[in-house]
């Protein structure tokens, strides 16, 4: 239990492959001090520096975040990352990644919110990719070139495909977030998906890689870098989380964590009694149409 920055400077430097983490941004949880923009990037310049000491040159930080909405007017906090990180010459930006799903807050004069973003840096220009380790199955394996010197042969790669910046099936990173009904739901009110964080993990750390997270909440990254081979240090401020952090491990040591598999989402049954269309909804369906 501690401060994001205590749990940083106590790691040896140059001594971490991976930080993944999702930082507080003034939601109105319990455990977040911050009010405004202006605390969250005084968190960031915060942290900032410890974060570079202890990274491995080649080593990779991924902020995990969303969106700030007041009144009606919306802040894009990885927006508000990059232009803290715009100039700095040594944590170099490789991918914004949009990170959808399809449940969340239903907003009535906005579009509703159904994205977070992944901003991966590297510590440095050279650093650690496993590209195999990430791919998702293709979704027309029967393709073939269809001109140039492999015209008629297979184009797709047969261990996969990138899964691209926007994950989903294929190019579009559709993860499932942590609701009421995922088996992977905790107390924690803002807990993210294992597999998330398990596709960072294979792709930007080695096998017996440390991976850091210090806003560790319920665990997730922990409980991710241990399902992939890798070694874990996090912290938090909250003790209740840190519980639910250590018991989720425990469970994972004896075999019984409930995971949710890193697969698409599941189509509904049209015979399923939720996805059929309610009486009422049809006069107000055909007034609309009308």
């Amino acid at each position: 239990m501690g401060d994001a920055l205590d749990c940083l400077e106590r790691l040896s430097p140059a001594s971490v492959d991976l930080i993944v983490t999702s930082p507080p941004y003034f939601v109105g949880k319990e455990y977040d001090a911050s009010q405004s923009v202006k605390d969250f990037v005084a968190e960031i310049r915060r942290v900032l520096p410890a974060m570079m000491r202890c990274l491995k040159p080649g080593g990779s930080l991924c902020w995990q975040v969303g969106n700030h909405v007041q009144n009606g007017r919306l802040t894009p906090l990885d927006a508000v990352i990059v232009a803290e990180l715009q100039s700095d010459n040594i944590f170099l930006l490789r991918n914004r990644i949009v990170w959808t799903f399809g449940h969340g807050v239903h907003e009535g004069k906005r579009f509703s919110g159904r994205h977070e973003t992944v901003l991966w840096y590297t510590k440095g220009a050279e650093y650690h990719f496993d590209l195999d380790a990430s791919r998702v199955p293709q979704l027309y394996p029967g393709k073939r070139h269809y001109k140039g010197p492999k015209k008629g042969s297979w184009s797709g790669n047969p261990l996969g495909k990138n899964p691209g910046d926007v994950w989903d099936i294929g190019d579009v990173w559709g993860i499932p977030n942590v609701k009421a009904s995922h088996i992977e739901k905790t107390e924690h009110p803002c807990q993210f998906p294992t597999a998330l964080v398990r596709r960072l993990v294979v792709a930007l750390s080695p096998k017996g890689g440390l991976v850091v997270d210090p806003y560790l909440g319920s665990g997730t990254s922990a409980v991710s870098a241990l399902l992939e081979g890798r070694n874990a240090v996090g912290c938090d401020l909250e003790r209740k989380y840190l519980q639910i952090a250590e018991s989720r491990i425990q469970s994972l040591i004896q075999g019984n964590l409930p995971v949710r598999e890193d697969i698409p989402v599941r189509m509904p049954d049209p015979d399923e009694s939720v996805a059929k269309l309610p009486p009422h909804f049809r006069p107000m369906m055909e007034t609309v149409d009308g």
